[in-house]
This record gives structure tokens, C-alpha cells and sequence, in this order.
């Protein structure tokens, strides 16, 4: 008992040390990049307030959700608070600016996070759909996965054809360097990672796993986790001449050997820090990089924040 005190106590005072890093880095570094003072005029239409004649696959830096349909995992105030990592809807995240969405399925074709289960896929795909409805030049990414430890839905490949197909952009390393008008009337990037059936194939209308990536990096020490994220963006080529999506998460994890293991507390340690990612890539160097940005609790401050670097490259400020 004596030893499992000790490494709490230690745990702590690490959490603690890492929250101050960040403070510190904020406070003397600041949140300011190029063009950082802009906010799009309507978030649900970000995209085409930046010229989609103009703008290119490859220059957007996309707001992503991490975990996208768990606002209503499990049980209110049972378990959705240890696997809840948004509280919108999928059309009220992609009426907010958020353009990247990251669903887990298992072999029934529910949502699911680890061990808990949400609604079925149909509530993601109906308010996709009813946003696509509603605008008119906004892109999506929607990834959708196996959840590990579960088998891949019969047919599910099939299933997004007949639901999405009208609005499906097929897999072609040629699209990273297209205008958003050039992809029209097409919306959607669908990614669909199976972890047993075979992966889409290449020309198909769903794009295979290897054109999504990231490091997922499993902690919740919110420097470490920052500094990781800075680290692997920095070994990647740069967006103009990449042929696949780079994911960087502004989360962290709750830890099962830490007494706060509950989603927001532990996510908000580094919640607050995501323009002075954004920031620091540029004092690092590695600006030109960041594509997918996504989070834990989307909000219109993280929104802005993408959309304003992606205004810049538009108008040639980064």
C-alpha cells in the first residue's frame, strides 16, 4: 500500500511539473503565429469563405475530432464520463468547423469506445449527410475504423458505397494537389480502416489506411505529449509533397494507474495549448507539416485556429 502511495504521490508532482512546462512555453513563447488573427465569418461554411477555386487539398489544415461519436457513450454519469470525448453531435461538430472525423465501429455497426457502445453507425452517416445537404464547397474526411478487439461489420464496405457514394471523392494521390472546386460535386475522404476484410483498393471510392497516419502517443502528461507531437510532425515531409494525411492530436489519455481517469479533467491538461501548437511549429520550423489537427471537446477557438493558418497559406503567409 506504502509503494502504490509513493507512486501516486509521484505521479502528481509529474502532472503537476508538465502543466507548469506548458504554462511557462505559453507565457514566453505566446499563441500568436502568421495570420492568427483571423476567424472565419461562419464556421459552418469555413471552407468556402476561403475560395475553393483557390484552395488546395494539401494547403488545409483540417480541425479534426478525436473520437468523434462518443457523446453519448455508455451511461450518463456511470460510465460516459471514462470514454466521453465530445459532447456534440456529429452535425453540430461539423457545423462548429470540424472537417475530420475519427468513428470506431465493431461487428454490429455500433459505435464504440474500447468496451462501451454508442448509437449505430446510421446516426453518423444521416448527419453527414445532413450537413453535405446544407453546404455547399465544405470537404470532409471521415475515418471510420474496427475498434480493436472486434470484428469488422459484414459488408461495410458496401454499406458507406450505398449510403455516401454520391458524395465520395475515390482514393488518387492527384487529389492532395486539386482545388476544392476541382473535387466537386464530390465531398467526402472516406478512409476505411478494416482490421480483417481486405483494405480498399486503390481507384476505389474508399481510401485505404495508409492515407490517414499518426503517432499515437498514449500518455497523459500533457508536455510529453506536446513535445511528441512536435517531434514525430517534425519527421514527416512537408504537405506540398506528401501523398497521404498526417494526424497531430492535441489530447491526452487518462492512465489507469492515476486516480483521475475520467476524459475532460485529464484532456483539458493540454486542451488549451492548441494555438501554441500551432505556434511552435513555426518557431521549430515545421509549419509547413501540420495538415490534420484534431481534439478532444472541439470549440470554435480550436476551429479558428486551423481555418486561420489555412487562410495564411492562402494568402501566402506560411
Amino acid at each position: 500500500m506504502g509503494g502504490l502511495f509513493s507512486k501516486q504521490v509521484e505521479r502528481r508532482k509529474a502532472i503537476s511539473t508538465e502543466k507548469k512546462t506548458l504554462i511557462d512555453l505559453n507565457q514566453n513563447g505566446g499563441s500568436d503565429f502568421p495570420g492568427s488573427d483571423y476567424h472565419p465569418p461562419d464556421r459552418k461554411n469555413w471552407m468556402s469563405a476561403l475560395h475553393p477555386d483557390v484552395l488546395r487539398i494539401n494547403q488545409i489544415v483540417w480541425p479534426g475530432t478525436h473520437d468523434s461519436a462518443t457523446n453519448k457513450i455508455g451511461f450518463p454519469l456511470v460510465t460516459r464520463p471514462f470514454a466521453q470525448c465530445q459532447s456534440l453531435s456529429i452535425y453540430e461538430q461539423l457545423k462548429i468547423g470540424a472537417r475530420v472525423l475519427d468513428i470506431r465501429v465493431q461487428e454490429n455497426s455500433r459505435v464504440c469506445h474500447g468496451i462501451l457502445l454508442s448509437y449505430s453507425v446510421d446516426v453518423v452517416i444521416n448527419d453527414v449527410k445532413k450537413f453535405l445537404q446544407e453546404t455547399q464547397s465544405e470537404i470532409i474526411i471521415l475515418e471510420i475504423r474496427t475498434e480493436y478487439g472486434h470484428d469488422d461489420p459484414p459488408d461495410f464496405d458496401k454499406y458507406l458505397e450505398d449510403q455516401i457514394g454520391e458524395f465520395l471523392i475515390h482514393q488518387d494521390d492527384q487529389v492532395f494537389n486539386k482545388t476544392i472546386s476541382e473535387l466537386l460535386p464530390k465531398r467526402v475522404i472516406c478512409v476505411w480502416k478494416p482490421r480483417k476484410t481486405p483494405q480498399p483498393k486503390a481507384g476505389g471510392p474508399l481510401w485505404s489506411s495508409g492515407y490517414l497516419k499518426d503517432n499515437w502517443i498514449d500518455t497523459d502528461l500533457p508536455s510529453t505529449k506536446f513535445e511528441s507531437n512536435l517531434k514525430y510532425l517534425g519527421e514527416q515531409p512537408s504537405v506540398s509533397s506528401r501523398k497521404y494525411f498526417y494526424r497531430v492530436e492535441n489530447t491526452v489519455t487518462p492512465q489507469a494507474d492515476n486516480p483521475i481517469v475520467c476524459v475532460k479533467p485529464v484532456t483539458n491538461r493540454i486542451h488549451p495549448y492548441a494555438r501554441m501548437f500551432i505556434g511552435q511549429t513555426f518557431v521549430r520550423g515545421i509549419a509547413d507539416r501540420l495538415q490534420i489537427f484534431s481534439t478532444d471537446f472541439i470549440d470554435g477557438d480550436f476551429v479558428d485556429a486551423c481555418t486561420a493558418l489555412t487562410n495564411a497559406r492562402v494568402e501566402g503567409k506560411a
